[in-house]
């Protein structure tokens, strides 16, 4: 068997941490490897932690989504994998507010928080998966 998909888990609301943790946790192929607050604590994991994709909320206090993606993308500590992690945004609101930013700080996707859970998986794994962009 392959090995999972490492995973972080960034958002302010622990109760919605929790939930994807559980969701991803009954999938045999994630494995979820860190949870921050915000955006400045994910840096941070990143560093910490080989991970394949980082699952992160847009809206968040200190450091946002959009420049925490921007930071892990372009963190020289970052990548002990041979390449840093693909950032996966999520979205309370509209989509079409934040998919030309996201795509500037090199997110790999954007879903809405209330994504299906096929949906979110396969996404993740794409991610994962993706080779492009050079690396």
């Amino acid at each position: 068997m392959p090995e999972p998909v490492r995973v972080a888990i960034v958002d302010d609301s622990q109760s919605q941490r929790e939930g994807w943790a559980l969701l991803l946790g009954s999938q045999a192929d994630f494995a979820v490897i860190g949870q921050a607050g915000d955006g400045a604590q994910a840096l941070a994991l990143a560093r910490r932690e080989p991970l394949d994709v980082v699952l992160m909320d847009i809206q968040m206090p200190r450091v946002n989504g959009l420049v925490a993606a921007e930071r892990i993308r372009a963190d020289a500590r970052v990548g002990e994998l041979g390449r840093p992690p693909r950032i996966v945004l999520v979205t309370a609101v509209d989509l079409d507010d934040h998919v030309p930013a996201a795509a500037v700080a090199g997110a790999y996707a954007v879903l809405y928080k209330d994504v299906d859970p096929e949906g979110l998986f396969e996404t993740l794994r794409e991610a994962a998966a993706y080779r492009g962009d050079g690396d």
